[in-house]
């Protein structure tokens, strides 16, 4: 599990001193239907960062054993149209559009 969780972090160090992440900075604290909490722990400075993982179907494997992370299907991603599009909208906006919004 925390070979397949590190996989997100190969690039990534802690933000205080640089250092990289591997499997022994990786700390998971709970699993839920759906949910994993995880920690990231530096191993050089001490500094701590949590995670939540959402929409593993039937959770993730445990310590020791190999299991894929599932992709979740989701929308699109925003191109460049879609930019220009609200780009266009918000341009559009009359002095008023704050009365569309609802009231708290």
């Amino acid at each position: 599990m925390k070979k397949n969780i590190k996989k997100l972090f190969e690039n990534l160090c802690c933000a205080s001193c640089k250092c990289g992440f591997d499997e022994d900075s990786i700390f998971v604290r709970r699993y839920e239907q759906d949910l994993t909490v995880a920690q990231l722990v530096c191993k050089n400075c001490g500094r701590g960062y949590g995670i939540a993982f959402l929409g593993f179907s039937g959770g993730i494997s445990i310590k020791g054993e190999e299991e894929p992370l599932e992709v979740q299907e989701g929308p699109d991603a925003i191109n460049y149209d879609d930019v220009l599009d609200a780009h266009k909208f918000i341009q559009n906006l009359d002095e008023h559009w704050q009365d569309y919004l609802p009231k708290k």
